[in-house]
């Protein structure tokens, strides 16, 4: 028969692993809904940040101003649909200068407000926590200065 050699001290270590998994739950977790918060504010300062461009340069190159902003707004739209945010996140205010949108050598700014959801935050009001963060982005644009009067 064959002995096994015991180490008097083996009931010293009975039961730290479970503390050693409590404690690594209890430090992960927090630290992925950091990485998810973080990787929604993100998305939506991309979309903010596309949404802004895309907008200005739907204006500038449009026939007429009515139609540059419908433009602007499809542009705004399809930013926020790129990065998983609702239409109703964003909004865009396009300012022109004192010429009008599509005066030769004018400028259009655009600017592109998000309000992106917090992950896993109860959106109820009267809440302490708060459940987006709001991001915004800002564009300008000079119309073509050798382009023809548009209306």
């Amino acid at each position: 028969m064959t002995r096994v050699a015991v180490p008097r001290d083996a009931g010293h270590e009975a039961g730290s692993a479970v503390v050693e998994v409590l404690l690594a739950v209890l430090l992960l977790v927090p630290l992925v809904y950091l990485v998810a918060v973080v990787g929604r504010v993100q998305a939506g300062t991309f979309a903010a940040e596309t949404a802004a461009r895309e907008a200005v340069r739907a204006v500038v190159t449009a026939d007429s101003a009515g139609r540059g902003a419908a433009r602007a707004e499809a542009a705004v739209r399809i930013a926020l649909r790129d990065q998983d945010l609702p239409e109703s996140a964003g909004t865009l205010d396009i300012e022109c200068g004192h010429e009008g949108c599509l005066a030769p050598g004018g400028e259009v700014a655009a600017v592109v407000r998000v309000a992106v959801p917090l992950p896993l935050v109860p959106g109820e009001p009267g809440r302490r926590v708060p459940a987006m963060v709001r991001v915004d982005a800002a564009h300008v644009g000079v119309v073509d200065r050798y382009a023809a009067v548009r209306p």
